[in-house]
């Protein structure tokens, strides 16, 4: 299509995201639902007709648009939050609080009756727990987090720090981390179809189920339409 003032050739959908990838809009669209409905992007290829690192890029330009999104509406835990790291990648489980050898490691905090967020970090120690902490959840609120020392700074740091022993029990009335372990489970069922995720991806693959836990009740279709409608700057 071409302006008749400035004689400029603009194709639909020019300057937004959906422009990155140079596909027919229906193989987009195909495309877009397929994502949707947790397709990995080799299958994806093969259902909408498209080659696989067309699928992958169309998928990453999701997950980015995900990213930014979520950027934009962050905001501050507070009330009963749960706290939790788990360990991804790799098949040998690593040494907790000294590396965690082969594995990434995600902290996460999960506000009770509300949302879950997820960051990736170096190491579990308490100065660095205690630094994700302070950045998501509000001072006074009520933190609960398995018997790992890493934690114990809370306390001492604006908020009420209550633990439970899992060597023990897994409960201890509503001293629990229920919530943020079964999104951990949530996480990895659906991490698991992607045999493998390289480390400088692996941020927007985490962040991809940080969106898809906190949106499960909706109807992702329309949310991944408009962020790839967004014009980029």
């Amino acid at each position: 299509m071409r302006c008749q003032d400035c004689k400029i050739d603009y194709r639909p959908f020019w300057n937004t995201r959906l422009d990155i990838i140079n596909i027919d809009f229906v193989k987009w669209l195909a495309l877009i639902k397929l994502f949707d409905l947790g397709i990995s992007a080799r299958r994806a290829a093969r259902e909408a007709g498209v080659s696989y690192p067309t699928a992958l890029h169309a998928f990453d330009c999701m997950r980015y648009s995900i990213l930014h999104e979520l950027a934009k509406t962050d905001k501050i835990l507070k009330g009963e939050i749960e706290a939790d790291e788990a360990y991804f990648g790799g098949r040998r489980k690593g040494n907790r609080g000294r590396g965690a050898r082969n594995k990434t490691i995600i902290f996460g905090i999960l506000e009770r009756r509300g949302k879950v967020s997820v960051d990736i970090v170096s190491n579990v120690s308490a100065k660095t727990l205690l630094a994700s902490t302070v950045k998501k959840v509000k001072k006074g609120s009520i933190v609960y987090t398995d018997k790992w020392h890493g934690y114990d700074s809370l306390m001492f740091s604006g908020y009420k720090h209550m633990s439970v022993d899992h060597q023990k029990r897994f409960a201890n009335g509503k001293v629990y981390i229920n919530g943020i372990e079964g999104f951990w489970s949530f996480a990895k069922e659906r991490m698991a179809k992607h045999h493998g995720v390289s480390p400088d991806k692996f941020l927007i693959y985490i962040k991809e189920m940080e969106w898809r836990y906190n949106n499960r009740d909706c109807d992702l279709f329309p949310l991944l339409i408009n962020y790839l409608l967004v014009v980029n700057n």
